[in-house]
């Protein structure tokens, strides 16, 4: 009985020891370490390029929440990106044509043409925010003051033949969009046309383009309806309307994002 009973024991231990090795093999029979899995859940925050480099844990960890691996250091410059993230990149019909501008000419031009009232007798009081028409052009243009795209649009602004002509007309002027600092004018001052416009026809004579007056980046305020109608016209808007829905939401929501944070604030 004695004999029997020891064989009995041995056979029990060794099926634990092949039940117990299982732990550590994945779905493909390989060998796997536990720290795999909880090294993966336990990154909640983004990393840099050279963060996502893994190195081998020797030993499983119990949790994420045990985990001791050092949180890594702020950067002083991790707010600001290496590189431009609206990276510009022209198609074959676009050229260059023209003076460029260094980018703190570009924004000393901007700035100004942001900083003039264009309905001095009718409408004193609308201002078109600095902010808006820096993150504008620099969403149009990348601040490039020679740039001749496929569809006409030039310079700083993008400004079409037809907006030049039409402001011209307007507003007995003659601006050319050729003339960098201009050609900044003639983009605020549609900007500034639009939100008279707009703010008339749709709320109650008030020109208030504070991003706070919207519920989000595609609601029908007064500052996505101009961000908007810049890009594609009055026209489009207008006819959007009645739906509550932007013709174009992902280009008033990229320039939204960079009126509160822009790679040109570096300049």
């Amino acid at each position: 009985m004695d004999r029997k009973l020891s064989w009995v024991a041995a056979g029990i231990a060794a099926i634990v020891m092949v039940g117990g090795c299982g732990l550590f093999r994945d779905d493909t029979g390989q060998a796997s370490s536990l720290a795999g899995p909880v090294a993966e859940t336990a990154s909640v925050a983004p990393t840099s390029p050279a963060d996502k480099t893994e190195s081998p844990s020797p030993e499983p960890k119990p949790s994420p929440s045990k985990s001791k691996k050092p949180k890594p250091k702020p950067s002083k410059t991790s707010a600001t990106p290496t590189e431009d993230p609206n990276n510009f990149q022209l198609p074959a019909c676009a050229k260059h044509e023209g003076k460029l501008v260094s980018k703190s000419k570009a924004k000393a031009a901007l700035k100004t043409a942001a900083a003039k009232t264009y309905w001095p007798t009718s409408a004193p009081e609308l201002k078109v925010p600095s902010r808006l028409v820096i993150a504008t052009a620099w969403h149009e243009s990348g601040w490039q003051s020679d740039v001749v795209n496929c569809d006409g649009g030039r310079g700083l602004m993008q400004v079409m033949p037809d907006t030049e002509a039409f402001i011209n007309n307007r507003f007995a002027q003659t601006y050319d969009s050729h003339d960098y600092k201009q050609n900044a004018v003639l983009g605020a001052n549609y900007l500034a046309w639009l939100t008279k416009v707009f703010g008339e026809l749709y709320f109650k004579n008030t020109y208030d383009l504070s991003p706070a007056k919207c519920r989000s980046k595609s609601d029908m305020c007064l500052l996505n309806m101009v961000i908007s109608g810049y890009n594609v016209g009055r026209g489009p808007v207008e006819e959007a309307y009645a739906s509550k829905k932007l013709p174009n939401p992902e280009y008033v929501s990229t320039v939204r994002y960079l009126m509160l944070s822009c790679y040109c604030d570096k300049y």
